[in-house]
């Protein structure tokens, strides 16, 4: 059962011999049951298991879950999340002298 509510395409009845006008009708209800199978729809759900779930965004869309140490997180264009980040620096030496 679909957890869309779309109307199903109208597919009209075959004639005896070939026509134009049925062929198209064809053509335009598929095309209108291709759109409906692409667009996502919804989503409505009363329990969701998430498994094999990435620790990072990459090669995630915008809108994707990831998780870090157990906390879901949604992948977001203008905010990424990279693995492995991390850093070091050092400058200079300093010596400190007391009187």
């Amino acid at each position: 059962m679909s957890s869309r509510n779309l109307p199903l395409p109208f597919f009209p009845v075959a004639p005896e011999t070939y026509d134009r006008r049925y062929m198209a009708e064809v053509v335009r209800a598929f095309s209108v049951y291709l759109v409906q199978m692409q667009n996502p729809g919804e989503g409505r759900n009363t329990f969701t298991v998430f498994t094999a779930l990435q620790t990072n965004d990459v090669g995630l869309e915008p809108g994707a879950v990831f998780q870090v140490d157990g906390v879901l997180r949604v992948s977001l264009a203008y905010r990424p999340y990279p693995a492995g980040v991390g850093a070091t620096g050092a400058v200079g030496a300093v010596t400190v002298s007391t009187p």
